[in-house]
């Protein structure tokens, strides 16, 4: 290989080092949701209902000027933003008392403002309370659903420890992305349910990576103590680990910087999701294998490991 981030033959303990590692991500999991359940989710119109409204303009928008002239309307919580080109312009405006009608008028008085000037209104949507409810519904079932077919198939690939490993990895990434949306307050909204199912599965490709050598080297190591199996198999790993999150923040990082503000809090909640799914991967998944009691002989043997297992206990 060409270009290395991580040298060959590294002999890291990693094992050692999950006295830091879990500590470090309890600390983060239990401030991730104390902060859920106190400060609370900044929730988009999808989830607690609203008007959102499409615009094109005759020429680039000023969206400095379009925000003040709405916010002139006292109509709560609006947000502007343009949504692909610089005269492409989404607004979304916060649910207002007063039912349906209400709503109604809200378009009204945001068609008002644009009576003098060529707009062309290409989308007005209205998300009533009831489907925002059915919307978040649906995005807890996606995710609970998600991690239960991830335990399933872990099981039957591996073994239980595995499985419920696995779990635990991907549910830390997950409540710990959860997290950073109550502390910088970012709008959760279907994208951000789009970006932790995402991220799960991120995570998950690094963690069976992981643990699929992992059993690869217990078949041929039985005999070595199961820390130095788990450094081993990490450690030889990690190159392609690094690499694999190296080139998808690039990608992100471009997105984030280039994309426009629609999508900068997907591409922000995902490029943390990458960061911290490579440090569950590397840090926690194979410690909680140690946690579990994890024995070799629960790896079923294949043909050619005793002569594998002799060179080894020789070598050793």
């Amino acid at each position: 290989m060409l270009l290395r981030l991580v040298p060959d033959n590294t002999k890291i303990k990693f094992m050692w080092l999950r006295k830091v590692s879990f500590p470090l991500s309890i600390l983060l999991v239990l401030a991730s949701v104390a902060g859920f359940f106190t400060v609370g989710m900044n929730y988009g119109i999808d989830f607690k209902g609203g008007t959102i409204i499409e615009i094109k303009t005759d020429g680039p928008a000023d969206i400095g000027a379009i925000r003040s002239d709405l916010s002139a309307l006292n109509l709560g919580d609006i947000q502007v933003q343009e949504f692909g080109g610089s005269d492409d312009i989404l607004i979304r405006v916060e649910e207002q008392p007063g039912g349906e009608l209400a709503q109604q008028a809200v378009v009204a008085n945001v068609r008002s403002i644009f009576e003098d000037q060529n707009v062309d209104f290409r989308r007005v949507e209205v998300v009533g309370p009831r489907v925002s409810s059915e919307l978040a519904q649906a995005g807890l079932i996606a995710v609970v659903a998600a991690l239960f077919a991830i335990l399933l198939y872990i099981w039957f690939r591996f073994e239980w420890q595995f499985a419920v490993g696995a779990i635990l990895t991907t549910a830390n990434d997950v409540v710990i992305t959860i997290g950073l949306f109550v502390l910088l307050q970012l709008d959760f909204s279907l994208s951000s349910i789009a970006a932790v199912l995402t991220i799960i599965g991120y995570s998950l490709n690094d963690t069976v990576v992981v643990y699929d050598r992992i059993r690869e080297n217990l078949r041929k190591y039985k005999k070595r103590p199961l820390a130095e199996v788990l450094d081993m198999s990490i450690n030889e790993t990690l190159s392609r680990t690094t690499m694999t999150s190296v080139t998808t923040l690039l990608a992100l990082t471009a997105l984030y910087v280039f994309g426009g503000e629609v999508i900068q809090s997907f591409t922000l909640a995902m490029i943390f999701g990458i960061v911290i799914g490579t440090y569950s991967s590397i840090f926690l998944a194979a410690p909680f294998l140690i946690l579990f009691n994890l024995r070799a002989e629960a790896m079923s043997p294949k043909d050619g490991d005793d002569t594998k297992d002799k060179d080894a206990e020789a070598a050793a």
